[in-house]
């Protein structure tokens, strides 16, 4: 050994998801750190994010805008055999001040739109939809008449879509998954401008 160098043991260390050769040299950390620095995020900031995110996702509150058949599959869903809890959701909420994310589960006519605006206003911030049916998404069989909006989309904007004519409660999981990974890809700390 040449003196003023320093050679440095490395152990045995096993941690999952890590390979236990990269601990040899800490350049798997540095490029993590170089990648979040490039994205103008500092590494603290970058996990407390990810940690806020991870909480937020699995704590998201519906609130059921059900109208018709889509409702009766939601309420499928949310009961025993399917076990909507398992993700986090089994707060249905009643008021809209205390949901995070709106269910639009079946047909919305002209008439009833101003009251599903209103009820999204009310929400607080961040606040997601997800529209579940065809009627929801595209008006469905009644997509010609004079009376049925034409995609919930129209009124509020729609985070996932959840097809089917109803869908089954799988596929209302598969919705609202897709809607826990859109959570925990958001920024909630640190917003590039």
């Amino acid at each position: 050994m040449e003196k003023g160098s320093i050679e440095m043991e490395v152990k045995n260390i096993y941690i999952k998801g890590i390979p236990n050769e990269e601990f040899k040299d800490n350049e798997y950390l540095e490029n993590y750190v170089t990648e979040l620095r490039q994205n103008g995020v500092p590494v603290i900031v970058g996990k407390l994010d990810d940690l806020i995110n991870w909480g937020r996702s699995n704590s998201l509150w519906p609130l059921a805008f059900a109208t018709s058949c889509c409702g009766i599959e939601f309420m499928s869903a949310a009961a025993a055999r399917h076990d909507l809890a398992r993700f986090g959701m089994e707060v249905t909420r009643n008021s809209p001040r205390q949901a995070d994310v709106i269910l639009v589960a079946g047909t919305i006519v002209h008439k009833m739109a101003p009251l599903l605006k209103r009820v999204y206003d009310q929400m607080a911030e961040p606040k997601y939809v997800v529209a579940m049916g065809s009627c929801a998404i595209s008006g469905g069989p009644f997509i010609n008449s004079y009376h049925v909006v034409k995609g919930v989309d129209e009124i509020i904007p729609v985070d996932v879509y959840v097809p089917g004519c109803p869908p089954r409660p799988e596929g209302l999981f598969y919705g609202l998954m897709q809607l826990q990974r859109k959570v925990k890809m958001e920024r909630f700390l640190f917003k590039v401008k």
